[in-house]
């Protein structure tokens, strides 16, 4: 497998200005602005960053790298605190609101009018900014033209950090401590002067509730969560639309449903990749996406044939022989291409013959498996989208077979020749439980001749019984997996492994765990490779970006993942600790720690509980500020209990605090 290293395309940032962008209600943006030195024509396009992460400081070295390297390409660039963060003024309370979308297309109408720009923009974003790409192109701003969206998701619900499959995530609820932190950052006195601090004690006073909260408490795919969904209306989408994503990432099945639902001009490219941009892919191959974005915005920001739509609509990573390992696991494979999704292809169809998956039927001899998992199961699954937020912790899925021993399994025999897998397995079966609800996972994995065992991709599903169906009556479910395209090797072996845990990705129930399955009724079907597959590999230049602005190190940071058990108790505990680089940029100091904690009694769901913390500096020549958040969440009462805490202090004096505490069903 090759995978370059990334290189500089100059040996001086790309130069830059700092701006303010006044809306009409009166509120001021800040940005940073890049305008070409040796511009592509008499007047360029713009392209757009929208994300609340701090252009003067956080993102400053990341931005300085891709919109740089779009200046020095001949467009501009442009990054926006957006209201309520960074530099600029108002709050900040939630993900994707209105007033966000708002502020956006009015933003947008004012890049497009600057005698320097030729009217056209484009969106470019991950996570936050690839969800924003969406909900801004359903907005239909005039001027905006094309976006490409990575990491994101057309559903709220079912496919962002915090639910999975009906299931509360414990990387939403890191999340949502996180944001919770965001909300109260002060403004740089650099860029706003005096006002500094009447901005940051209006931010902080304005924390009416913290996010995670409004989020434990819709649990079901309501009103809350459809705004800024876009699958309630894909044809809102009119402009051009490329998603990018990785197959280790956790969005990448609504890049699969934009490709099928999107009826405007669309891309899509998936790698295999974790949460980052494929310039810095990890796992490998890292490619030259700064090239490819470039062709894609002179395609559609300044009508040049570039060619790039030519090209198969969907460039997928076909994984092979994976290596799992918790810090550094490598994914081998190739690129296949297809012209359009779903595509055309024949199902293998998987049944049981006792305990053995086999694509030529068999005989179940057992009348019911029950499934009933130690709670602490899942600690080696690591998290739900590794390395969200940064860094290089242990986060990624390990050799699962601990976990594997602890589940109900069923696996082919060795294969005598490759088994393609392209598309969403899915998973049909009876079952019944005795409570209301029931947590089913699944793990499809590969398993090698030396025992090694790679998650190649898993699903979470918390199933309601349905009315009319008695405690412990039998029912039909099907269960999608994520999906993902794959080849099996010769040699190996194809694990279906089937628990009613996963901690700590996945919060479990309160009580009534056990689920049973009738084995006659299973079926296990891998949609497999497309006869209109395109084999041709795609020609990626070498990653590049621009030369990054100048930061020093002042000292440097580690991160823990541990997992530690009390053989007295049987208490299981996943203990992970982040103490941040502090770093300087521009005169500004920044440093922290944070972590999180989730523990829990392999028989008791009320046990677990799950602890959040994180603290935060800024530092500039005489000025010192503050700021430390925490979230705790466990059960009590049958009830899921919510706390959380802000404090904020200047020098060392404490200017603000604040505690919440809630109490959800759940």
């Amino acid at each position: 497998m090759q995978n370059y290293s990334v290189s500089v395309t100059s040996d001086t940032p790309a130069p830059f200005q700092q701006i303010k962008i006044p809306l009409s209600d009166g509120t001021i943006l800040h940005a940073r602005l890049w305008l070409p030195e040796k511009p592509l024509a008499e007047k360029v396009p713009l392209v757009l960053e929208w994300i609340p992460y701090r252009q003067s400081d956080g993102t400053a070295l990341a931005d300085s790298m891709m919109h740089g390297y779009f200046a020095e390409s001949g467009i501009a660039a442009a990054r926006v605190d957006i209201r309520g963060s960074g530099n600029s003024d108002g709050l900040l309370h939630d993900e994707y609101l209105k007033q966000e979308q708002d502020d956006a297309c009015e933003v947008i109408e004012w890049f497009a009018s600057q005698d320097w720009c030729n009217g056209s923009v484009g969106l470019i974003g991950i996570s936050w900014g690839g969800f924003a790409g969406l909900q801004i192109a359903a907005r239909r701003p005039p001027a905006l033209k094309a976006i490409v969206t990575a990491c994101s998701t057309d559903n709220r619900y079912t496919d962002d950090v915090h639910y999975m499959g009906g299931t509360l995530l414990s990387d939403g609820m890191q999340w949502g401590n996180g944001l919770f932190a965001q909300l109260g950052r002060p403004a740089d006195p650099k860029h706003v002067g005096d006002r500094w601090k009447e901005i940051w004690l209006n931010r902080l006073n304005g924390i009416d509730e913290p996010p995670l909260a409004t989020w434990m408490q819709h649990t079901e795919y309501d009103e809350f969560w459809k705004h800024g969904s876009v699958c309630e209306d894909y044809d809102d989408i009119t402009c051009a639309v490329w998603a990018v994503g990785g197959w280790v990432d956790g969005y990448t099945d609504p890049i699969l449903r934009l490709m099928e639902n999107l009826s405007a001009p669309k891309k899509a490219l998936i790698g295999p990749w974790t949460h980052m941009y494929p310039t810095w892919g990890q796992p490998g191959p890292k490619i030259g996406f700064l090239q490819e974005c470039m062709r894609w915005w002179r395609h559609w920001l300044m009508d040049e044939d570039t060619g790039i739509m030519d090209e198969p609509q969907l460039q997928l990573w076909l994984g092979k022989d994976p290596e799992p390992d918790t810090r550094n696991p490598e994914i081998g494979g190739r690129w296949i291409g297809l012209p359009s999704w779903p595509p055309t292809q024949e199902d293998q169809v998987f049944t049981l013959d006792d305990r053995r998956l086999s694509l030529s039927g068999g005989t179940a001899t057992e009348k019911a498996i029950m499934v009933d998992s130690p709670l602490s199961l899942g600690t080696y699954g690591g998290e739900w989208c590794p390395l969200d937020g940064g860094g290089n912790g242990p986060e990624f899925a390990a050799d699962a077979r601990a976990d594997d021993g602890q589940s109900v399994c069923f696996e082919t025999m060795p294969l005598t020749e490759p088994l393609y897998l392209v598309g969403y397995p899915v998973l049909k079966t009876r079952l019944a439980f005795m409570g209301p609800k029931a947590l089913v996972v699944l793990r499809l994995n590969e398993v090698m001749p030396d025992g090694t065992s790679g998650r190649i991709t898993f699903a979470l599903r918390r199933l309601t019984r349905p009315e009319g169906v008695a405690p412990g009556e039998m029912f039909e479910a099907e269960i999608p997996l994520k999906g993902v395209t794959h080849e099996f090797s010769p040699g190996n072996r194809i694990r279906l492994a089937v628990s009613t845990s996963y901690w700590p990705m996945a919060w479990p129930e309160g009580k009534d765990n056990a689920v049973t399955f009738d084995p006659a009724s299973l079926s296990f079907t891998l949609p497999g490779m497309p006869p209109e597959t395109d084999h041709t590999q795609p020609e990626y230049g070498p990653p590049v970006h621009a030369c990054p602005v100048p930061t020093e190190t002042v000292a440097p940071g580690s991160i823990s993942r541990d997992i530690v058990t009390d053989l007295a108790s049987g208490q299981v505990e996943v203990i992970s600790k982040n103490q941040r680089a502090t770093w300087t940029i521009d005169g500004l100091t920044i440093g922290g720690q944070g972590g999180h904690s989730y523990a829990i009694l392999p028989d008791d769901g009320q046990s677990a509980r799950a602890r959040f913390v994180g603290e935060q500096h800024f530092t500039r020549d005489d000025w010192t500020v503050r700021m430390k958040s925490s979230s705790d969440v466990f059960w009590e009462g049958g009830k899921m209990v919510l706390v959380s805490k802000y404090e904020a202090f200047e020098g060392e004096e404490q200017v603000f605090e604040r505690k919440w505490r809630h109490e959800v069903d759940y």
